[in-house]
């Protein structure tokens, strides 16, 4: 066992020192509270570092599920300065009208750890490998993307993204924030997007850049402000479904189901490369991602359980649905559901 320090977390009874512990995963559960304990009641919160995606999230007792809400959706806060950031960038938006928060993922990292390179050329593609292989914590190193993204499992392109929108019904002059990173390719990559959507903002073009400076720096810190803005969106689509979108699609759920479109990526790269290819019109291929998306809009449900698959259920962070209602909650009645 490890143990640094790591950034502030604010809770209700205010703002404490976090430390990080660094455990090896198998070793987890001998740690005892001799150990643990007094760390605890010196630091407030401890972070088991790269633990969070291998929790349970089924077969627990509803008390404690219960406590997992309470942790996530009301004790848990980001630092002052973040908050009031977050809330600033939110109230620039709201004074344009309603917008979208996009949640695109399309930065260098993120292609180059999931080996998509759909769209991109060769040298693009050869770079991304290079940093594939830089990085050997990342275990798979030659990658088919062709084939992950037949599969669904590469991030939507901005390109595909732009098909996609005006498919779902956004109209052109709709408010759009993006969510991200550098976007690989910079503002190139972007301009189909944006020649669909030209209101298409980010927060370096809604802040000065002074009150940003402080965060440029820590990724997760800008990510930060990403997730406040994205929770009070009017709509939130993510173009891939990583932990930042699940957070956001979970703590929208605990907010009161506001509307979140999941895109179906497998269904959505068959029907865009028909189109592409002139195999189906405009109007078939805009009523086909209408009707696969009539059932991802974010709703009351019960979360998938897969035995013996955590990894492939869903996690409790996207659905907990135990913070939010009463016997009627997986009977799909909208109405019924109120938050704990």
């Amino acid at each position: 066992m490890r143990n640094t320090t790591c950034t502030r977390f604010v809770s209700l009874s205010g703002i404490h020192p976090c430390f990080m512990v660094h455990v090896l995963l198998c070793a987890l559960h001998s740690l005892s509270l001799v150990q643990i304990l007094p760390l605890f009641s010196k630091y407030k919160v401890i972070h088991f570092n790269k633990t969070d995606a291998r929790l349970a999230n089924n077969g627990i007792s509803t008390e404690l599920q219960l406590v997992r809400c309470r942790v996530n959706f009301r004790a848990l806060k980001f630092t002052p300065q973040i908050e009031a950031l977050g809330n600033k960038l939110v109230q620039k938006l709201r004074d344009k009208g309603s917008f979208v928060a996009l949640h695109l993922r399309y930065e260098m990292d993120m292609l180059a750890f999931s080996g998509c390179n759909h769209g991109l050329n060769p040298e693009e593609a050869e770079e991304l490998k290079r940093m594939r292989y830089a990085y050997p914590w990342w275990r798979d190193k030659e990658i088919d993307s062709k084939t992950k993204r037949s599969e669904g499992l590469c991030p939507l392109t901005p390109e595909e993204t732009s098909l996609v929108l005006k498919a779902l019904g956004f109209e052109k002059d709709t408010l759009i924030y993006i969510a991200a990173g550098e976007i690989y390719g910079g503002e190139k990559r972007l301009k189909p997007l944006r020649a669909a959507f030209p209101k298409l903002v980010r927060k370096e073009m809604l802040l000065d850049s002074e009150p940003l400076r402080q965060f440029q720096n820590h990724s997760s810190q800008m990510a930060a402000l990403d997730f406040i803005v994205s929770t009070a969106s009017d709509v939130f689509l993510p173009t891939y479904d990583g932990n930042m979108a699940k957070l956001v699609e979970g703590h929208r759920r605990f907010l009161g189901f506001r509307k979140s479109v999941l895109p179906d990526r497998r269904k959505l790269v068959e029907l865009i490369d028909l189109y592409n290819n002139k195999t189906i019109s405009w109007e078939n291929f805009t009523s086909s991602v209408q009707e696969v998306h009539r059932g991802r809009v974010v709703q009351p449900s019960c979360r998938r359980k897969l035995e013996n698959k955590p990894k492939e259920e869903d996690y409790f962070y996207a659905n907990p649905h135990e913070c939010l209602a009463n016997s009627s909650l997986c009977s799909g009645s909208k109405d019924t559901v109120t938050v704990r």
